[in-house]
């Protein structure tokens, strides 16, 4: 189950149209093991699941050919958002490893049926789920025409997301040093809508994670949050293939900052 992940975040694209394949045997098993064995940093444990759409009266309006959708769910607990988004997107990219199809969704979801496919619980959250198949060679016309809309291959500049020392003072990649490469590939990672709430500031050799809320939460909790996991995910799993050892910790160095920002997580070597 070996897999470079830096590999699976270059090649990764979303994808909303399937072939309608039922996953051969040897991919689910893969898959399932994986998501049996998935962990993340900050320790908030997930409930996968691979629910069969027709069983479970399964849709989303943005998908086609769906016949397999991955799901989980967690508990309300510390960082359960950022874990989530972590291990969700881990097992996501191990998906892409296969030659499955991924997209993670929340607002588009027939909810009511997901949530109880996955019998959710008054201190639990189904924050997405996601189809997972064989990606049709071509897109449908509605997801070429989502992609252009959302401008799904276009990103915010580095230095608009990563400063230093101080929030807003903006970074050249150039001069992040060991940081430059995991936070150049962190840049990349989905979001909801596409609105990249992930920022970070470098001071010494500890770079601290913020979120920049663009959007309310909901009843499911911060999914800019889950978001800002994702590129958690992309940021440590190219940390640790490119060698270094580092850790997650809660260290708020106190920088001055605008209102509509918050302080998530800080990661030392």
């Amino acid at each position: 189950m070996t897999f470079s992940a830096k590999d699976m975040i270059r090649k990764r694209k979303s994808v909303r149209t399937f072939t309608g394949e039922p996953l051969k045997n040897e991919d689910r098993l893969a898959l399932e093991q994986f998501i049996q064995l998935s962990t993340n940093p900050f320790d908030v444990p997930m409930d996968f699941r691979l629910l069969d759409a027709k069983e479970y009266g399964l849709s989303s309006m943005v998908i086609v050919g769906a016949t397999l959708y991955l799901a989980a769910k967690v508990k309300r607990c510390k960082h359960y958002e950022i874990g989530f988004g972590y291990s969700f997107e881990h097992v996501c990219l191990y998906a892409e490893s296969l030659g499955l199809g991924t997209v993670m969704l929340a607002a588009s979801l027939s909810r009511a049926a997901f949530e109880k496919a996955m019998d959710v619980q008054s201190d639990e959250v189904m924050p997405v789920a996601s189809p997972v198949g064989y990606p049709e060679r071509k897109r449908s016309i509605r997801e070429t025409l989502m992609r252009k809309a959302l401008k799904a291959d276009e990103r915010i500049p580095f230095e608009d997301l990563f400063f230093d020392k101080e929030y807003g003072n903006q970074l050249a990649s150039s001069s992040a040093g060991v940081y430059a490469n995991a936070l150049e590939i962190a840049r990349w990672a989905p979001s909801g809508a596409n609105k990249q709430p992930w920022r970070a500031v470098i001071i010494g050799d500890t770079v601290h994670f913020y979120e920049e809320k663009s959007m309310k939460e909901s009843p499911l909790g911060d999914i800019q949050k889950v978001d800002v996991g994702i590129a958690l995910a992309h940021f440590d799993l190219t940390m640790q293939e490119e060698g270094h050892k580092g850790r997650f910790v809660d260290s708020d160095p106190g920088v001055a900052h605008p209102d509509n920002v918050q302080y998530i997580i800080s990661y030392e070597l």
